[in-house]
């Protein structure tokens, strides 16, 4: 255990499902808290993915047992505003060939850039964060307009604004910013705008949003 936690790179143990069972002090310091508190949380939570069809490819390498490793592209926010990227490594491991593999997974911290400037962090709209909702789950821009009552252009519009606003380069990218900025719930399904968020319930006030 203390070998473990002496690891200088970031390391984690997770169940099959990516729930942290132990980590190290290395990969705390990226959250600003201790071992102990990241356990039983979500990795893929901690550090969003970029890609989901990268996860979904380790999702059927376990169910075929196979042992290769598997890297996902993920960004986050520090606690000190920095947004983070990097790649996970990701091993299943298991004391036998047929039992069900934990996940060892190490994160290499890729990149990173300062705060974004206040213009970044301004409270949304109600339709952009409902908006942002759907798309975590999984809708098409249609969905997002029959779901908000706008048309799809007015969602459209919504989400270049944000693309534009949080530097996002497509939407799988726009979904983990809003992870990674406390935005969206961690841990909830289907995914749930944060209620404490500041700003949540400000008014559409949007001439696109028709």
């Amino acid at each position: 255990m203390v070998l473990f936690d002496r690891i200088p790179m970031p390391v984690a143990v997770c169940d099959p499902y990516g729930i942290v069972r132990l980590a190290n002090a290395a990969l705390a310091a990226q959250w600003g808290t201790t071992p102990g508190r990241l356990k039983g949380r979500d990795m893929l939570d901690l550090f969003p993915p970029l890609d989901a069809a990268q996860v979904d490819r380790i999702g059927q390498a376990l169910k075929l047992r196979r042992r290769s490793r598997y890297t996902v592209s993920v960004t986050w926010q520090g606690t000190d505003g920095t947004h983070r990227r990097g790649e996970l490594s990701v091993d299943p491991v298991s004391d036998t060939p047929d039992g069900v593999p934990d996940l060892l997974v190490m994160l290499r911290v890729t990149g990173e850039s300062a705060p974004r400037p206040a213009a970044a962090r301004t409270p949304l709209h109600r339709n952009e964060e409902r908006i942002l909702a759907l798309l975590a789950a999984g809708a098409t821009t249609a969905r997002a307009a029959r779901e908000t009552g706008l048309t799809t252009d007015g969602v459209t519009y919504h989400l270049r604004q944000l693309s534009r606003r949080w530097g996002a380069a497509n939407r799988t990218e726009l979904v983990a910013r809003a992870y990674a900025s406390g935005i969206l719930e961690p841990g909830v399904w289907p995914p749930q705008v944060r209620s404490s968020m500041p700003g949540t319930g400000a008014p559409d006030g949007n001439p696109a949003a028709t």
